[in-house]
């Protein structure tokens, strides 16, 4: 059954904004976007259309993984801003009635965390045992074959207590143990802490790594292992990461969630999608939104794209709310895995699909990424693991404001290079021109605003080959659209299969279809996609 209009909340209706914070303005000149940058751009977000901005860390932090190794959970590190800066970011955003997602990294701190400080301080001292501690096997040997994400094992030798400690991620980043009670309440006071602030919700980091084998059982091999692939993978982590344990911590995080008002959880999950839906939890006890990633490796053909959205569909709880993301922090940019004009398309996916989208900053430009020589790489993924060009840094780099030097990002110079395309791809150059993609995103993004059918209307399936994928959203007393998308570069003809179909095609790829009547047939030029206004008697 469909649900009432009047029964959906504003992180189902809207179109969340991740920023990167590092990256997006910077308003002292150091060359580091920060807070008050932030601030600088939310008539932009404004005008963009959007209903939530999420934000990775900007919280204390030594700065070996940029920020997701954290040494205090309630702090703003000071290349940031402070409390106050948080606190007018707040305030601005929900003047301009929207809301702020914050990034909680709840797995694992900063070895420079006063917790941590005093864990590894003794064997007996109180918080031992609010990390991972193991004695050493044979000949000195780690507790088991885990692997670390950023290469190497993951268990770290002390040598001032002998006992190893579990990184999941970096040395420096070691696994809180969630299995104490102590340091769920801490984190829950953490969370409590932002959300007293005004904060609407969290993106919960690596949600699935959190609960661990209690007996830390070797992982198996993976036979699929591949030579270019991170060394991590050439283990299933089975035993060290989605134990059944977890999705009680879920609940928690929810619970506290649902005793303040209106307030949302996003979990970021890479787990096969029968995993995945699992984290919706038991009559909506679980993550709002466990973050669903296959667009960002889906291969990017109509029946691969196609067969993805049917099997994620098929595979959501009752009460389970879809959503989507084509980029973000670590993965390549849509951009450069796809090329600019099937871009487009994916934005008009992205904006149409059902469920709740995700825009990574840039991508609304069509930012790509930028090649870093090796001399400026900061990413510990590409630093760690030279050889494979795994560096994340490429889809990190400054948001392309405008054509002066450093793109209007900062009068200093910028931490990251810029792509040296910015002086032609940028917000103020793509306002103006109506072929933009920037155009694109910011008319999908109305369409979607103003119109109950796109923002929580059914999905149906129409048709789908190698070339084009076709589908209508539909919700009953409001008009309906039919979406054709041509998924190749060469020209493709979309006919109906079961019943003729007749309405006025309202945006594109390009504007020149746009006004034109749509009747049963269209022959779609490459890398062209449309979005039809149906006739009425569609909407029954």
């Amino acid at each position: 059954m469909v649900q009432q209009k009047q029964d959906y909340l504003w992180w189902q209706t809207g179109v969340i904004y991740q920023i990167y914070p590092r990256s997006f303005q910077d308003s002292n000149g150091d060359g580091i976007g920060d807070i008050p940058g932030i601030i600088q751009r939310l008539d932009y977000l404004k005008w963009l259309g959007l209903k939530a901005v999420w934000i990775s860390p900007f919280y204390p932090s030594p700065m070996k993984d940029f920020g997701y190794d954290i040494s205090d959970y309630t702090a703003i590190d000071s290349i940031f801003g402070t409390l106050e800066d948080f606190d007018q970011l707040v305030r601005e955003i929900h003047q301009r009635n929207m809301k702020i997602i914050l990034d909680l990294v709840p797995n694992h701190t900063s070895d420079q965390h006063p917790w941590f400080l005093e864990s590894r301080s003794s064997r007996d001292n109180p918080k031992r045992d609010w990390y991972i501690w193991q004695d050493a096997g044979e000949d000195n040997a780690p507790p088991n074959n885990w692997l670390a994400m950023f290469g190497g094992t993951a268990w770290e030798w002390d040598e001032a207590t002998n006992q190893y400690y579990y990184h999941a991620f970096l040395k420096e980043q070691p696994d809180l143990n969630w299995r104490n009670p102590e340091v769920r309440e801490a984190m829950y006071n953490v969370m409590r802490f932002w959300l007293d602030r005004g904060v609407d919700g969290f993106r919960v980091d690596v949600m699935w790594h959190m609960i661990k084998d209690k007996l830390l059982r070797d992982n198996p091999p993976n036979d699929e292992y591949l030579p270019h692939m991170a060394t991590y993978e050439q283990l299933l982590p089975v035993y060290s990461t989605d134990q059944p344990e977890v999705h009680e911590i879920v609940r928690e995080m929810r619970s506290l969630l649902d005793s303040y008002e209106d307030r949302m959880m996003i979990g970021e999950i890479y787990l096969p999608i029968h995993k995945l839906v699992s984290y919706y939890g038991n009559d909506n006890d679980g993550t709002h939104l466990p973050f669903n990633f296959m667009l960002l490796s889906a291969t990017w053909d109509a029946s691969s794209i196609a067969r993805s959205i049917d099997e994620y569909e098929g595979a959501l709880p009752m009460y389970g709310w879809p959503n989507w993301v084509l980029s973000n922090h670590d993965q390549p940019r849509i951009t450069s895995r796809v090329g600019i004009q099937q871009s487009r398309v994916a934005a008009i996916l992205l904006l149409t699909l059902r469920g709740t989208p995700t825009i990574y900053y840039g991508d609304e430009i069509g930012m790509r990424d930028v090649p870093i020589p090796f001399a400026e790489v900061h990413d510990p993924q590409g630093l760690n693991m030279p050889d494979k060009n795994l560096s994340r840094d490429p889809a990190r780099t400054p948001m392309q404001w405008d054509n002066s030097k450093y793109a209007g990002f900062t009068s200093g110079k910028p931490w990251l290079r810029i792509d040296k395309s910015s002086h032609r791809e940028n917000v103020e150059s793509q306002k103006t021109n109506e072929y933009s993609i920037l155009r694109i995103y910011r008319r999908l993004i109305e369409l979607r605003n103003s119109e109950p059918s796109l923002m929580y209307g059914n999905y149906i399936p129409v048709a789908s080959d190698k070339q084009v994928i076709a589908y209508v959203r539909k919700y009953e007393g409001y008009p309906s659209f039919l979406v054709v998308l041509n998924l190749s570069h060469r020209p493709a003809y979309f006919k109906p299969v079961h019943k003729p179909m007749s309405g006025t095609i309202i945006l594109g790829t390009v504007p020149d279809l746009e006004g034109q009547p749509y009747q049963d047939m269209i022959n779609l030029s490459g890398d062209e996609g449309i979005v039809v206004k149906l006739d009425d008697h569609h909407r029954q």
